[in-house]
């Protein structure tokens, strides 16, 4: 998934990997989505996958090397560091109301950080603006799961599919969610075989990953 926030933010800033470290609420859920192409720039040479889970560097901490593990922060603290991170953002967009760019920055402060109903409100209003941004579609896709809203999120990476019918990010997110959410692992691997297919550049170790998936969603369910 992509639209990481650029620059300018606040100064309480934080590196994604630092954020996504927070993931154990998702675990919990049974999945990262668009762990395996996150930041793909294009379908066709994605980056190597990111690690599933980099040490957490509380802000305080981060350059003392004998500094002692900071505690994993609450929710509450979470948004509370989105908030702040989202406010300079959010005055530009008071005087520029329909800017996509700037909705798309503020709804990824909150998705980092599991604010996902939020994260939900200012991508949707992101895609009025511009329907055809596929990357900001599967991220609201991805919120919208984690909110328990399953058929939400897999009409939204269909409309993605409608824009890019090759988008790695919406592919693996699809089959994903077609396993986790809706056990539907016939459906779960037709989507990862077109990923495939309709990626014949993708990385060796990412195209090993999704035949890893296949392979097991296809041991789970008995089929061949």
């Amino acid at each position: 998934m992509q639209n990481e926030l650029e620059n300018g933010a606040s100064e309480q800033r934080w590196k994604a990997p630092q954020v996504y470290a927070m993931a154990g609420i998702c675990l919990v859920l049974g999945l990262l989505l668009g762990y395996l192409f996150r930041d793909s720039g294009s379908h066709g040479t994605p980056p190597a996958p990111a690690t599933a889970q980099p040490a957490f560097v509380h802000p305080a901490s981060a350059g003392a090397p004998n500094a002692a593990p900071q505690p994993m922060p609450t929710l509450e603290q979470m948004q509370q560091m989105a908030n702040k991170q989202a406010e300079p953002l959010l005055a530009k967009l008071k005087n520029d109301p329909t800017n996509a760019g700037l909705l798309n920055q503020i709804g990824t402060i909150y998705r980092s950080t599991h604010q996902f109903k939020e994260a939900v409100e200012y991508y949707e209003k992101a895609l009025q603006i511009a329907p055809n941004n596929v990357a900001a579609r599967t991220d609201m896709a991805s919120c919208l799961y984690y909110e328990g809203n399953v058929d939400g999120a897999l009409d939204q990476l269909q409309r993605a599919l409608q824009y890019d019918p090759k988008d790695a990010n919406s592919l693996f997110n699809l089959g994903m969610i077609r396993w986790q959410g809706k056990k539907d692992a016939n459906g779960a691997v037709a989507a990862w075989e077109q990923l495939l297919k309709s990626n014949p550049t993708l990385a060796e170790a990412q195209r090993a990953e999704v035949k890893k998936l296949i392979a097991q969603v296809k041991q789970q369910s008995g089929t061949n």
